[in-house]
């Protein structure tokens, strides 16, 4: 995900939409970010990618469908106009960007070949309910497409006891935004639960990989910002979870871990595309 994609007033976007979670999300490719989609991919496809973010993802899968239509669609006005500049800065044509809410996708019935969110599910109060709106402007035959991210599962090196602090906090957070941070995990029984045939459901996993020196400091930095300036940070503090030092400390430990020479930090998703 880019971003959230829904205009339910109970669903809270963890991240928001400050810098640094923006610095991530630019960062994102179809190729980093949905090369488990790119074989289904067929010229002349017509696309959603719901949650589009920025847009580098969505640009990205436009050039794989060539010459078919591809919309990105986001709630955030801020970032759709991000994502329109993208693609006129590469030239995209058969893209367009639309700010709209996953739960009522305005779009008839099976309107696309191809349905694709990436990183929104885990962000959504009732991710079944989005993926069966998911489904339902799928055409017959076609393909519903989700990656997230699973918390749980991430882990690094060298052991960092702020790091530790950190995974709890943003579980504590998501949680009491009624969110599931392990949704990675949880796709396969979501997508089952919406209603799709299991003999039609292609489950795997992705991985990030942050380890380079210039990866590390990339992501620590990022995270150290989204700590203390993120919507994240403001919802801790909103929530009691956490204050000013506390999340000043979790910015220290990012960059402890980042200016460690050995330090490796790998991030689990989930996998499905599932056939309508």
């Amino acid at each position: 995900m880019s971003s959230i994609s829904t205009g339910s007033p109970d669903d809270v976007y963890t991240h928001g939409h400050h810098e640094s979670v923006l610095r991530s999300h630019r960062w994102r490719t179809a190729e980093n970010s949905a090369a488990y989609l790119l074989p289904a991919l067929a010229p002349g496809a017509r696309l959603l990618d719901v949650g589009c973010g920025p847009g580098t993802i969505t640009i990205d899968l436009a050039a794989r469908v060539l010459p078919g239509e591809v919309i990105g669609l986001d709630r955030s006005e801020r970032v759709i106009d991000a994502a329109r500049q993208a693609a006129f800065e590469s030239g995209a044509l058969n893209v367009s960007f639309e700010v709209g809410d996953l739960y009522a996708l305005p779009y008839e019935d099976a309107s696309f070949d191809v349905v694709h969110a990436h990183q929104v599910l885990q962000h959504l109060r009732d991710p079944v309910a989005g993926l069966r709106e998911m489904k339902r402007v799928t055409r017959p035959g076609g393909l519903v497409a989700v990656r997230d991210s699973d918390y749980a599962a991430m882990t690094w090196y060298p052991p960092n006891t702020g790091l530790d602090e950190w995974l709890a906090l943003y579980r504590e957070v998501t949680q009491a935004n009624h969110a599931q941070c392990d949704a990675g995990r949880r796709l396969l029984g979501w997508v089952r639960e919406a209603g799709f045939d299991p003999a039609g459901t292609q489950p795997g996993a992705g991985v990030w990989c942050y380890a380079t020196p210039e990866d590390r400091r990339w992501w620590s930095e990022l995270w150290a910002d989204r700590a203390v300036a993120s919507h994240f940070a403001a919802q801790a503090i909103e929530y009691g979870l956490a204050d000013d030092v506390a999340l000043e400390h979790l910015a220290d430990a990012w960059r402890e871990w980042g200016r460690a020479e050995d330090g490796w930090f790998a991030i689990l998703h989930g996998e499905v595309l599932a056939r309508v």
